[in-house]
């Protein structure tokens, strides 16, 4: 685990909601997106300022949180918390939060913010404190179900064309050996895994082992998040890797799904565990463990892709993950350098804290709501 950081003294917290139009509708078994409402974290201390995510969605399709409810606890419980204890080290602020039941994309977007104002005030970057050992990390893509296999064939044609070294494709019932075929029939030697967003059960064990027959890096998340005895189960009965994602919500959570062969790879989102620090803890469980890892997406901005960058140059991430460039979803990020492809890697950025500045004429532009909250 990383080094403490030294605390800071909070003296407020400002909360935005934006509405970022998405390049194109992004569609999973959950439902079609074309605008990503998030919320954005600033946090103001004695020495700066520090930047954060939470990721939540706007309804509770992905998980039970959602932007709203995101909003109200951490308005009524979660930053007054903070506040009250005046000044806080990162590492502080997942215990200082943990009453809290639950909500950990809110609790992992307040403590990114007080990481991102800590390394600021050491001049140190977040890649550095973390443990990156790359100062780039491979780029995969994720693609949402398209309108026939036909039309997949040709999106992921664009995506290798751009440079993108790993494709993600999203399946559901019904859409998924037809579109898995399409694409391994048309690009044989690609790196291809597959994402099903919980949309199977242990009765669709037959469709998912067809998927044996495509070569595939892994399936991700077949069944329901509190379904490990059953992905236990499956994994026995596929030759395909097991991954599991939304059911990794802590580093206990990490430790049963091994104990019970329940994946044999992990994807991180460190919004969904709770924060970059309990993402760093999975990390090494699973390092020790020799279970490989890879960093997942939320159609962050280039505040939260910025993080994830870090986060996956550390030396169990052996797999390409979802950090890819800022206009694989965005026409305008809230960055002022967003995250652009070069040679199918996205650079981890090497200044202090996130390493990225706001651009505050984007961020005003997508703002819906804005509150600030004051010690």
């Amino acid at each position: 685990m990383p080094d403490p950081l030294h605390p800071v003294s909070v003296r407020s917290v400002e909360l935005r909601v934006l509405h970022i139009p998405l390049v194109a509708p992004f569609t999973t078994s959950f439902g079609t997106e074309d605008v990503r409402e998030v919320i954005i974290v600033r946090v103001e201390t004695a020495d700066g300022t520090g930047w954060g995510e939470v990721v939540t969605q706007a309804a509770p399709l992905y998980s039970s949180e959602y932007t709203h409810g995101a909003w109200d606890v951490l308005t009524r419980f979660l930053i007054p918390a903070l506040l009250e204890r005046g000044t806080v080290a990162p590492h502080e602020v997942a215990p200082a939060l943990e009453p809290i039941v639950g909500h950990r994309m809110a609790k992992a977007g307040l403590e990114l913010a007080i990481l991102d104002a800590a390394l600021r005030a050491e001049g140190r970057s977040l890649a550095s404190h973390l443990g990156a050992v790359r100062d780039r990390v491979p780029s995969g893509v994720s693609v949402g179900i398209q309108r026939d296999p036909a039309a997949l064939v040709e999106t992921v044609r664009g995506y290798l064309a751009e440079g993108y070294v790993r494709i993600k494709i999203k399946i559901k019932p019904g859409r998924d050996l037809a579109d898995t075929a399409a694409v391994r029939a048309a690009f044989p030697d690609i790196p291809l895994q597959v994402d099903a967003n919980s949309a199977y059960t242990l009765t669709d064990a037959d469709t998912l082992a067809g998927l044996d027959d495509f070569d595939l890096l892994l399936v991700e998340q077949p069944l329901q998040e509190d379904d490990l005895v059953d992905h236990a189960t499956l994994a026995r009965r596929l030759r395909t890797p097991v991954c599991l994602d939304e059911s990794i919500v802590s580093r206990k959570a990490a430790a049963d799904a091994l104990a019970l062969g329940a994946a044999s790879v992990v994807n991180i989102k460190a919004g969904r565990v709770g924060g970059y620090l309990e993402a760093v803890a999975i990390h090494d469980l699973c390092r020790a463990a020799g279970i490989p890892v890879w960093c997942g997406g939320m159609l962050e901005t280039g505040i939260g892709r910025a993080a994830n960058a870090a986060l996956a140059a550390l030396p169990g991430f052996t797999l390409p993950g979802d950090v890819s460039a800022a206009s694989r979803f965005y026409a305008r990020d809230i960055v002022t350098e967003p995250a652009v492809l070069d040679d199918g890697h996205v650079r981890v950025p090497t200044g202090p804290g996130l390493g990225v500045e706001i651009d505050t004429a984007a961020l005003e532009e997508h703002t819906m709501r804005r509150e600030v909250v004051r010690a």
